[in-house]
């Protein structure tokens, strides 16, 4: 059984930072792919930022500069480091993990991130 647990998610005045984490438990072999993806109420979920195993990330352009990704294989753990928040990144933030012998999607039940003064 894999558990996909998010933490660090809380409330930030603009202009501050945040680092969220995301431990994957279980067997799940080898992770693959690892994420964050970001969902307000009434909108569909939205990539932020992914990192294979291998290191190459990608970044949605509304964050390019400001958040930044990175991974522990060793750890099977994702972080998401966020600076200079602004109010549109108010969302609840969820990590995905791929494992690469299955490619089955594992998700976590989501942080939320206020940005607000």
């Amino acid at each position: 059984q894999v558990q996909v647990v998010e933490s660090g998610g809380g409330l930030v005045q603009p202009g501050g930072s945040l680092r969220l984490s995301c431990v994957v438990y279980g067997n799940i072999f080898r992770i693959e792919d690892m994420g964050w993806y970001s969902q307000v109420p009434g909108k569909q979920r939205e990539t932020v930022a992914t990192i294979t195993s291998g290191g190459s990330t990608n970044y949605a352009d509304s964050v390019k500069d400001r958040f930044t990704i990175s991974r522990d294989n060793a750890k099977n753990t994702v972080y998401l480091q966020m600076n200079r928040l602004k109010s549109e990144d108010t969302a609840v933030y969820y990590c995905k993990a791929v494992s690469s012998r299955t490619w089955i999607e594992y998700w976590g039940q989501g942080t939320q991130v206020t940005v607000s003064s």
